[in-house]
């Protein structure tokens, strides 16, 4: 009798043991599982955060730009420019400037991604050279260049509308 229960005893024990260690090693797993679920979920969540701000930055300086382009349309019709030419070169000064942000913002809309959002950012950029030449046109004296800035308004508005829709998509995705 003694034998059998020295056997049995050790059979239980063995047996605890083991679900003991196999118990141990799958909340270890379960647990790494978790960690590493909740260290994507983290990462996924700075991701979007970064490109928010970043999208955000971007069309902030586009809407400065705007209110930039609509000052110079309120200075052509009042004649400002006619009577202070010098005006003119401060205006493209001030111009480069903008741009200057925006070309930076925009890279960083495109360091951020996705690639859908970079292209939309470039054409974005891309959208403010008609008010550019139009400036320089205006500045050579060309009778067309007021004409051909205030029909940059409608294209310029347009990309913006296609960024902001690819920027919300793009927040969208995990």
């Amino acid at each position: 009798m003694a034998d059998s229960t020295f056997w049995i005893a050790a059979l239980t024990g063995g047996t605890a043991v083991v679900a003991s260690w196999v118990t141990s090693r799958g909340n270890t797993r379960a647990a790494q599982i978790q960690a590493d679920t909740a260290a994507r979920a983290q990462q996924t969540e700075r991701l979007r955060d970064s490109r928010r701000t970043a999208y955000l930055e971007l069309i902030e300086q586009i809407h400065i730009m705007g209110d930039f382009y609509w000052e110079i349309s309120a200075a052509q019709r009042n004649g400002d420019f006619r009577t202070r030419p010098a005006l003119l070169d401060e205006t493209l000064e001030r111009e480069r400037d903008h741009y200057g942000k925006l070309r930076h913002r925009a890279r960083v809309v495109e360091l951020e991604g996705p690639a859908a959002a970079g292209e939309a950012a470039r054409k974005l950029q891309k959208s403010t050279g008609r008010f550019h030449r139009s400036l320089v046109a205006m500045a050579a004296d060309d009778p067309e260049a007021i004409r051909r800035f205030n029909d940059a308004y409608s294209p310029f508005w347009a990309t913006l509308g296609d960024f902001v829709d690819v920027a919300k998509t793009s927040l969208q995705e995990p």
